[in-house]
């Protein structure tokens, strides 16, 4: 139910509805008598937008990230405050990373915005579960369905498939992968998919990846302890472009040449990985925010649409990071 239901069954303004529900609001009392009698009929739940267009003052959405530091957040987050922008609300960032109790934390947001995009693995899905029952409406984006949720992802499991398969045609057969599958719904989804493909060509996947952070020291650290094995593996399959771009600065410390001693490929197709040459699979970034916005504002103006499910599409892109030749690399 939104305020406009409730304000066309009393057959008054949506500003007579919002000043009936606030204490010391200026309303008759039969009016504000049958203003409650139809929001308890109707089992409507305040939002702030609906007081804010009301009231003709500035609403505000929330968006809940795993960390800011990085390209990939940056991009969605352009995506979604795009949106927003359009729609005249404004935006409420918090990330979770580092904070103390990160579940107590989005819960104090959603008393202080009109809806709520949630991202990844930033809090459980006992807490997304507790703002969706305050009535609060909510989005998630790159991370799995919480129960009637609309939800918005981006493909993971064919593009993985696809790499596997090119770099498998290029004869690599002893592989590493970098990153942590246990930080990330995405990261899992292309960890589970790159080991399946392997077995399923009848190639042994690594015992288990190389636990690390998404960023680039934490990339080269890791790349450093792949490329001490003996055997080396022949090519590093990183859960970013940024473990990526740090694999190749190891590669280039240790004296191994790139793709000829071993292979480097990354995710998400950041403007860096466009110059390293870096083969990779570019990501909707901005198209992933702006989806979660409409559907935020969509939900916030009628909560009877249906549940929506969409899974974006990613794309490979090949460079020299695995074998391209120079002259057929792609212009940033």
């Amino acid at each position: 139910m939104t305020i406009y239901e409730v304000a066309q069954r009393v057959g008054v303004s949506i500003a007579t509805v919002s000043r009936a529900l606030r204490s010391g609001g200026q309303v008759a009392g039969e009016t504000r008598r049958r203003v409650l009698e139809v929001v308890e009929e109707l089992q409507f739940r305040p939002s702030r937008l609906g007081q804010s267009l009301a009231e003709g003052r500035h609403a505000a959405n929330g968006i809940v990230f795993p960390d800011l530091s990085g390209p990939y957040y940056a991009e969605v987050i352009l995506g979604y405050e795009e949106v927003a922008a359009e729609v005249g609300s404004s935006v409420l960032i918090l990330a979770t990373h580092g904070r103390t109790d990160p579940g107590r934390k989005v819960l104090d947001l959603a008393r202080r915005v009109d809806g709520m995009a949630i991202m990844g693995r930033t809090v459980s899905d006992g807490v997304v579960a507790q703002v969706a029952a305050t009535g609060m409406p909510t989005v998630l984006l790159a991370r799995l369905p919480v129960g009637e949720l609309d939800t918005v992802t981006t493909d993971s499991e064919a593009s993985a498939r696809e790499l596997v398969a090119h770099l498998v045609a290029h004869g690599y057969r002893r592989f590493a992968y970098l990153g942590d599958p246990d930080e990330s719904s995405d990261v899992t989804a292309r960890y589970d998919a790159f080991r399946s493909a392997l077995v399923d060509r009848g190639i042994r996947p690594p015992r288990a990846p190389l636990r690390c952070a998404f960023d680039v020291p934490a990339g080269q650290e890791a790349a450093r302890r792949a490329l001490a094995g003996s055997p080396p593996p022949q090519a590093l399959v990183c859960a970013n472009d940024e473990v990526a771009l740090g694999a190749l600065a190891a590669a280039k410390q240790l004296g191994r040449s790139v793709p000829d001693d071993v292979a480097i490929v990354g995710w998400d197709d950041v403007m860096a990985a466009r110059y390293a040459g870096l083969t990779t699979v570019r990501q909707p970034m901005r198209e992933l925010g702006a989806t979660a916005a409409r559907w935020l504002q969509d939900r916030v103006a009628s909560s009877r649409l249906p549940v929506r499910r969409e899974v974006l599409r990613t794309q490979l892109v090949i460079r020299t990071s695995c074998g391209q030749h120079p002259n057929e690399m792609e212009v940033p």
